[in-house]
């Protein structure tokens, strides 16, 4: 038992007090030994902390009376209040004025008067008013407690609404007022009788019976806010999703799908959790008018087998190319399905994979799609020697399979051996030596140069020398500090390398800009490789501010002995100098940032490819803007030129708006898409709407227009429709 009094008013005599603190230990350490049967009942009592200003023993009936500013602490319940009186016969406490009792889960109930059992169990309640955990609030005339999990409420306004729109204290945003409430927190949740919702005073909804979870329910099974809409190839659709808590690590939603143009839809999302691991999986279902099944599945997967080893996967399958476009699921040009398998080591790193593919464009063709299996990868780095030179290697095979088309194998090996070092004049150098070797199986390769097909073996050998030299500058003058930095790296290989025998299936997409002139082989996979001696220069300068802002520039370009015909022409490498490649960069404080990146071409200095990215403006009015230009390489890319942007508007702090567009610039130019939305949102409620215009088209799907309408209660559900 453990008891702790604090007495401050000073016409009390201390010997009084310590009389009357005596006889409160003295009676409720009595009732807890008239209860008791034995002596491990009374260890199993929870112990009781009081505190007040003053306290008053009636030994005629039995009362112990505590006054001012008193506190009690029962397990995890705290009550306070002006004035407590403890009946022992009844085993009650009656608490007046400014009563408050602080509940184990985070709920405060408030009243001026509150009679509640010893235990905090059960009691009544008058002018109840409760701030649940969440800070959505309840009021009611009269509330009675019992089991020490039931709350019956008579007369209840419910609502999360603190000042969110609010017209005055009476009238929130919205509310729901019932003629009984009942707070069940064995079920944990929130049951209304006979009870409407108002909106700014105004009843908008009769709900003879409703429930919703409690603010300690993070899910529960049930069925989850209905959806309503339209579309060009479906037609109306209605969608009642119903979501199955299994258990707190695995759980299932079922959504079935009417339309008035094609059959029902279902599909279903399950996820769990093993600890180690996780799943995710979406899968769904249906035959459309002519009988054709269509569907898909997305499935995610990751796990740890220990702490170096871990494997996943990922699924992602359609019927048809078009069906995750039409539903509206997750989709992509090209669907790629994985399992892996990988090992972290201190200084190196193993990789077991598979890959599958699945092309959704009208022009794909899934005999030439590949099947990747397996893809092994091996990287490691050494400890530096003596000499401070460090080893590095890697290694690499690949099976690649197709039903019509070439099939590949291969095995790479690659090993380099660096030296960094500094002179004592400040400049940075780092010298290395590669040795590539690749050896290729392959089957039906189509060759450029012949008409005939070839079957077989074929290898390369490539040593690589290269030599590096930076050497960073910087000043501070104020508050700015100055960088220049100048940078020269001379490689030296065979030429040649790229046999027509080798074919090219990891290499084909690259471009040419500032992220890559100094890379030792400009190519992103490994069947193509960049030969010839060559050097790459460049200069970078900035300015940095103490507060954070900075700006930047850049600029580089590539010579090589003589030009490489591996280059497409209008790729801006395929002469001895290369195209100019330049970066500038712009971000003074948080509400500029301005990103330029261009390629110009080395005679004349026409862009060849232009990028431009910009954030502008405060969060209350932000505009970001993207440029994309890319000029004609051959006959198969015909160049790019895009716009898209967006600005997004805070008018206060409940109140905001976006517009997005992306504009095809090319040739005549054609809007691609383009949205407008407006949002209201505070603590308890949401309503946005938005427009949506695509001009998409491939074979069944058409241009559409989307409408967008969704209002939220907050901790009740949301209302959605799409027209």
């Amino acid at each position: 038992m453990i008891c702790n009094r604090s007495l401050h008013n000073s016409f009390h005599k201390d010997v009084k007090l310590k009389f009357h603190l005596c006889i409160l230990i003295s009676l409720i350490f009595c009732f807890f030994i008239q209860n008791s049967t034995n002596a491990s009942d009374l260890i199993n009592k929870e112990p009781i902390i009081f505190t007040s200003d003053e306290v008053i023993s009636d030994e005629n009936n039995n009362v112990i009376k505590a006054r001012g500013n008193v506190e009690i602490l029962y397990g995890n319940n705290i009550l306070r209040a002006d004035s407590v009186n403890y009946n022992e016969i009844q085993d009650i406490l009656i608490a007046t004025g400014n009563v408050s009792l602080l509940e184990p889960n985070g709920n405060v109930l408030f009243s001026e008067y509150t009679e509640i059992s010893g235990d905090f169990k059960s009691g009544i309640i008058k002018n109840l008013r409760i701030r649940l955990s969440d800070n959505a609030r309840i009021a009611a005339i009269f509330g009675r407690r019992t089991n020490g999990n039931r709350t019956e409420m008579i007369n209840a306004v419910y609502s999360p609404c603190n000042g969110c729109g609010n017209l005055n204290e009476n009238n929130p945003l919205w509310q729901v007022k019932a003629k009984k409430v009942v707070h069940n927190q064995e079920k944990k949740q929130l049951e209304y009788y006979n009870s409407w919702m108002e909106m700014a005073g105004v009843p908008v909804m009769y709900l003879p019976y409703f429930t919703h979870p409690d603010p300690s329910v993070k899910r529960k099974s049930g069925f989850l806010t209905p959806s309503t809409g339209t579309s060009t190839y479906l037609g109306t659709t209605i969608t009642t999703p119903y979501f199955y808590a299994i258990s707190p690590s695995k759980d299932l939603t079922l959504t079935p799908t009417l339309t008035s143009k094609e059959n029902a839809l279902i599909s279903g999302k399950y996820r769990q959790h093993f600890g180690s691991g996780e799943i995710d999986s979406t899968i769904s279902a249906t035959y459309d008018t002519d009988n054709e099944f269509r569907g898909h599945i997305d499935s995610f997967g990751k796990f740890d087998i220990d702490e170096k080893w871990r494997w996943g996967f990922n699924a992602h399958r359609a019927a048809d190319d078009t069906y995750l476009r039409l539903y509206n699921f997750r989709s992509s040009r090209t669907l790629t399905s994985r399992a892996y398998i990988e090992g972290f080591g201190t200084k190196n790193y193993l990789l077991f994979d598979a890959y599958a593919f699945q092309g959704t464009s009208i022009d794909d063709d899934s005999g030439t799609t590949p099947l990747i299996a397996p893809a092994i990868s091996y990287s490691a780095v050494g400890e530096p020697n003596s000499y401070g030179t460090r080893p590095s290697w890697e290694a690499s095979t690949v099976v690649m399979t197709r039903s019509d088309g070439t099939d590949t194998r291969r095995i790479s090996i690659r090993g380099q051996l660096s030296r960094p070092f500094v002179s004592k004049y400040g400049e940075i150098f780092n010298l290395s030596g590669n040795l590539n070797g690749d050896l290729y199986h392959v089957n039906n390769l189509q060759r450029t140069t012949k008409d005939e097909s070839f079957n077989g073996l074929s290898y390369r050998i490539n040593p690589k020398l290269e030599g590096e030299w930076r050497l960073p500058l910087a000043k501070k003058k104020g508050s700015i500090s100055e960088n220049l930095e100048p940078r020269v790296a001379i490689t030296l290989s065979p030429y040649g390398g790229n046999p027509n025998t080798i074919p090219n299936e990891d290499s084909i997409d690259f471009e040419f800009d500032d992220t890559n002139l100094f890379g030792n082989n400009i190519f992103t996979g490994y069947d193509k490789i960049e030969g010839g001696p060559r050097a790459s220069y460049g200069l970078k300068w900035g300015l940095i501010g103490d507060e954070g802002g900075y700006t930047g520039i850049f600029i580089g370009q590539r010579y090589r002995l003589k030009a490489d015909s591996t280059f497409a022409t209008g790729s801006g490498l395929d002469e001895n100098l290369s195209d100019y490649v330049a970066r500038l960069n712009i971000s003074p404080n948080n509400y500029l940032d301005i990103l330029y990146r261009t390629r110009l071409d080395k005679d004349n200095f026409s862009p060849q490819r232009n990028e431009f990215q910009t954030n502008l403006g405060p969060d209350a009015l932000k505009l970001s803007a993207n440029y994309i230009f890319f000029s004609p390489q051959n006959d198969q890319f015909l160049g790019r030129e895009e716009l898209s942007g967006s600005l997004l508007t805070k008018l206060n702090r409940n109140w905001s708006s976006k517009l997005l567009g992306r504009y095809d610039m090319k040739d005549n130019g054609d809007l691609r898409n383009f949205s407008i939305n407006l949002n209201y949102e505070c603590e308890c409620f949401l309503f946005s709407t938005s427009f949506n215009r695509e001009f998409f088209q491939d074979r069944d799907i058409k241009p559409s227009n989307t409408i967008l309408f969704k209002l939220s209660f907050k901790t009740l559900g949301d209302v959605k429709t799409n027209l």
